[in-house]
């Protein structure tokens, strides 16, 4: 049996000239499909419900609720539901807001069209998305790198390991939601991106042995 490639998308933003610019945007994409879209935070949980999205693109600002309670409510209702925030503000405090949300990603709308391709490929296949600019606001807290946390540490192992959000999750007895948020965090404090940088890494602070 062949598996589906299409990644099933809604988007949510009160706008109607803005959702009409992404679903052209989205149009010449042939993995993506809009499969629904919401003026508001209630029409959002029902597209969500009945739509089967693999992503919801979500507004900040909605007419019923700010887009970042509502991707709590998201992930509270529906956990394997990934939340893609789109926004205008570029400010620390809402890129660290949407992270304590449970948004799996955070892109501005004034970026290039091929960075809002990449977040929704990016979230869907391999669970985040941050750029380069809201990657470095994350990381300057107070102009230090913090230390990996123990559990952190255990999931940068698992990540070595090759092993997936599921089976790390199953492994380590949490939440797929909990697996992902120790991986942005590790992102965000070791700035580290690529496979073989993590790897050694880890083996140069004995996570894992020489």
């Amino acid at each position: 049996m062949i598996l589906s490639t299409q990644i099933r998308l809604v988007l949510v933003d009160d706008h109607t000239l803005v959702r009409d610019g992404i679903k052209a945007l989205l149009s010449v994409i042939p993995t993506v499909t809009v499969v629904g879209e919401a003026e508001n935070g209630a029409d959002a949980m029902v597209m969500a419900e009945h739509c089967n999205p693999d992503i919801l693109l979500v507004d900040i600002n909605l007419p019923d609720i700010n887009g970042l309670e509502l991707t709590r409510k998201i992930r509270d209702r529906f956990p394997t539901l990934k939340v893609l925030v789109l926004s205008m503000y570029d400010s620390k405090e809402y890129i660290s807001e949407s992270l304590r949300s449970g948004a799996s990603g955070y892109v501005l709308k004034n970026a290039p069209s091929r960075e809002i391709v990449a977040a929704i490929e990016e979230i869907k296949y391999r669970g985040t998305f941050y750029s380069a600019e809201i990657a470095q606001k994350l990381l300057l807290d107070d102009g230090t790198i913090n230390e990996l946390t123990p559990r952190e540490s255990q999931v940068l192992y698992k990540i070595t390991q090759g092993l997936n959000n599921k089976k790390m999750a199953r492994e380590l007895d949490i939440s797929v939601r909990t697996v992902e948020t120790h991986r942005l965090s590790i992102r965000r404090k070791l700035n580290i991106d690529k496979p073989a940088a993590l790897v050694k890494y880890a083996i140069d602070h004995g996570i894992i042995p020489r």
